[in-house]
Order: C-alpha cells, then structure tokens, then sequence
C-alpha cells in the first residue's frame, strides 16, 4: 500500500449539506427552518436553560455552602520526594521549584510523611509533625522559618 493510494473506510465521510441553495437542492428558500416564528429568525432561539417561562431547573435546585474567596493554596509533596537530594543539601521552597518536583510554589510547600527518607537534609520547608520527626531519624534536622 501507498500513502497515495489511501483512502477513508466507505461511508465515513459524507459531503456537507449546501443550504439555501434553490429548490432543487431540497433546502432552499426557507433552507430548513419552516416559515417564520423565533426559530427561523436570524439569531432566534432561546438561551441554553430556558424553560420557556417556567422557573429553570438550575434556579430551582437549593445552593449548598460556599467558596472561601481566602483560601490558600498549599503544594503537598511526600517525604520520599525528596531523596532526589544530595546528601547534607538544604531543602528550600526554591530547590523543590528547581528539582521539578512543584510547577508552581502557590501560597508554600508542605512536606507529608508520605515514604522514607534515606538521605541526610535540612529541610527549610513546612513539614507534618511525623514527616519531621522521619527526617530527624534519617539524621536531617528542620528548619522551618
């Protein structure tokens, strides 16, 4: 086989419907829409969600509770992760950008006691109670600012 001699499988593609093309074509003149009313208007129709008067279904349903506008945004990132690091490196949120383990440090970096650390670091990120004390075991120490 050729790639000039390749074709679409039979009946996949079809010719595209010329509308408002006279009257042999079978959609001229009104081109399909019928005679007059909102939907044979240009532009006519009605929003998405209209419910022609009666109250939408997305206003009846109730709202449940609400979005804290001030919510911070904290990047988890499990202890494991970290064992990307040489020994005796110190571990900052800029590091952690650096190494390519965050896309973005957001409003701080948090270290979860996700996995073991077998290497020696000091870390200067936010940590959970049992991820510092893991660091601590593997023989790091945290700083947090």
């Amino acid at each position: 086989m050729n790639l000039s001699e390749m074709q679409p499988a039979p009946g996949s593609r079809q010719k595209e419907t010329r509308i408002g093309r006279g009257i042999g074509s079978g959609l001229g003149k009104t081109s399909g829409r019928g005679h007059k009313g909102q939907k044979a208007r240009s532009g006519g129709g009605t929003r998405p969600g209209f419910e022609g008067g009666q109250m939408p279904l997305y206003r009846r349903l109730p709202k449940r509770g609400f979005t804290n506008i001030f919510k911070k945004q904290i990047v988890n990132i499990n202890l494991s992760d970290l064992n990307c690091f040489e020994n005796e490196t110190v571990v900052t949120e800029a590091a952690i950008l650096e190494a390519g383990l965050i896309k973005s440090v957001g409003n701080g970096v948090k270290v979860l006691a996700n996995g073991d650390l077998a290497k020696k670091l000091t870390v200067q990120v936010a940590c959970t109670k049992r991820a510092a004390e893991k660091i601590a075991a593997a023989g790091g120490k945290v700083e947090v600012n």
